[in-house]
């Protein structure tokens, strides 16, 4: 049975484009680059070898072209795993739903996605200036948890083990683990040993879901030092983000391959911090580009 999404849920412009990416469907590549800041969007471009098209809308900033052959979109999301609910079910709308007849194409569209972005290192080897490639990410926004199918994609064991090393509070809601594309991170970590591999947590905010305290008291206040205690299968919490989770999360849920990789630009364990870490991101973009 076919089914058929209605205007109120599958939103087009009136020039036939998606609500919030103003994309069209053939302005979309295969292999799609993800940044939060629309600033950096240009940085990546400033790479391509040809510029097909450039669309801005609110803080969704999209260009597609090429790069050494490669047809490749990079979109800015903004911060937060609501903004990636937002760019994920309309990537894969201009992929994967016909906006003629509003149904379901016969034929799958893998998307490729890389996130490149900036986090906090939790571990004594993650210091500034380290590329830290999610192998794992935990949310602890819940976004997941709305969706039919979530306990299907996310690792559940691991799941159990940080909520009972940290004393996981209920009133928290339920943190989820969604796992990155294993072929997809192992091309994008490479072999040079560029990069660090390891659990990353994506919080839903950067204040108290990451332990910074203000002028409000935090709810469970030694909950980072227990993060930087756990390990899992060989694995540690490496650093701090706030979208690599919603983003493996759905990939899984649709169908397609993402994973996320960041430069480490304030060390929680050392207490440093570079706010500066804008001309060194670059480095970061163009070993993504080599390798997508």
């Amino acid at each position: 049975m076919t089914t058929y999404f209605p205007p109120s849920e599958l939103i087009i412009n009136p020039d036939g484009t998606i609500f919030h990416l103003h994309l069209l469907p053939e302005q979309l590549a295969d292999k799609v680059i993800l940044v939060g800041d629309p600033g950096r969007v240009a940085l990546v471009a400033s790479h391509f070898d040809t510029v097909e098209c450039e669309v801005e809308s609110r803080e969704f900033k999209t260009v597609t072209g090429t790069y050494k052959g490669k047809r490749l979109t990079v979109l800015s999301t903004g911060i937060g795993c609501d903004n990636i609910d937002i760019v994920m079910n309309e990537l894969d709308a201009l992929a994967n739903i016909d906006f003629t007849t509003r149904t379901e194409r016969p034929l799958h569209r893998t998307l490729e996605l890389v996130r490149i972005g900036t986090c906090g290192g939790l571990q004594p080897d993650t210091p500034i200036g380290t590329f830290v490639l999610s192998e794992k990410s935990i949310g602890f926004d819940g976004l997941l948890n709305f969706y039919d199918g979530r306990n299907r994609v996310c690792d559940l064991a691991l799941e159990a083990a940080f909520k009972q090393h940290v004393g996981w509070p209920t009133a928290m809601g339920n943190p989820y683990v969604a796992p990155a594309d294993k072929e997809l991170t192992a091309r994008i970590c490479g072999t040079d040993g560029d990069m660090v591999r390891g659990i990353t947590i994506a919080c839903g905010g950067f204040f108290g879901p990451q332990g910074r305290r203000l002028r409000i008291p935090l709810a469970h206040p030694t909950l980072n030092e227990l993060i930087t205690t756990f390990s899992h299968a060989g694995l540690r919490i490496t650093n701090f983000e706030m979208e690599s989770s919603a983003l493996a999360g759905l990939s899984l849920l649709l169908g397609h391959r993402a994973t996320t990789v960041c430069m480490v630009i304030a060390n929680r364990l050392a207490k440093e911090a570079n706010a500066n870490y804008k001309t060194s991101i670059d480095t970061l973009i163009t070993t993504v580009l080599e390798r997508i």
